[in-house]
């Protein structure tokens, strides 16, 4: 169940078509995970969506793209979470750029 009021927007780099999915940490303000998933048809999106859902211990639908849906940029909204707790769960600087 998703806590009510509570929700975040979260900025993200994606990597697609890597051999797993992982978060790889911060890379300023945005969150930077790879996706076992090609950018074909939404396939990659769905796959980080419901990765970070499962991180996140969130119901899948908690997790959703608002904003660059075919770009690596992206905007999620999270809901469950405040921007705070999220960045606690991922406290790691990101490594390779």
């Amino acid at each position: 169940m998703i806590p009510a009021g509570k929700s975040c927007l979260l900025a993200l780099k994606a990597i697609p078509n890597a051999p797993r999915s992982e978060v790889l940490g911060w890379l300023g303000e945005a969150l930077k995970v790879k996706v076992h998933a090609p950018p074909v048809e939404g396939r990659a999106n769905a796959v980080l969506c419901e990765f970070l859902a499962e991180e996140l211990n969130l119901p899948r639908r908690a997790v959703t793209v608002r904003r660059g849906a075919t770009s690596r940029e992206k905007l999620l909204r999270i809901d469950g979470l405040s921007l705070a707790e999220v960045r606690a769960r991922f406290d790691r600087p990101a490594h390779g750029r």
